[in-house]
């Protein structure tokens, strides 16, 4: 995901990207951008290693109390700044409904099949983003 982009999409909604975390590390596997607007805040995360992105709340990262949050994402709704960011091409664009639906490992063939098997992720989005080892 380009900081070009999503500073598009932000002021397009009303919004300013006050951060942008990039997973340097084995965990997580994504990306997030977090917009700030008036009353609340979102994250657009990205996956590492592929151009599919979706919409959470933001992550609490903090490295100086060894407390890092590695639970599945709380997908949400933001119609607006999802058409935003849909017409940036080159990203797929998951819904809270795709993220929910059930995994199927068959749909998702570049995922690590040890991975999956261990790790057991109930839906399409805890199997995409993730904190796996």
């Amino acid at each position: 995901m380009a900081v070009g982009h999503l500073d598009e999409a932000a002021r397009r909604t009303g919004g300013t990207v006050i951060e942008f975390r990039l997973a340097g590390n084995a965990t997580p596997n994504f990306h997030q951008g977090v917009i700030a607007y008036h009353d609340h805040h979102v994250a657009v995360v990205a996956l590492r290693d592929s151009a599919v992105l979706a919409v959470a709340d933001p992550r609490v990262i903090d490295f100086d109390d060894a407390a890092i949050e590695s639970g599945p994402l709380t997908f949400i709704e933001a119609p607006d700044l999802v058409a935003a960011l849909a017409e940036q091409s080159g990203f797929e664009l998951l819904t809270t409904a795709e993220l929910a639906q059930p995994f199927d490992a068959a749909a998702w063939p570049e995922l690590d099949r040890d991975d999956v098997r261990y790790w057991r992720p109930q839906t399409v989005g805890d199997a995409l983003f993730n904190y796996w080892d």
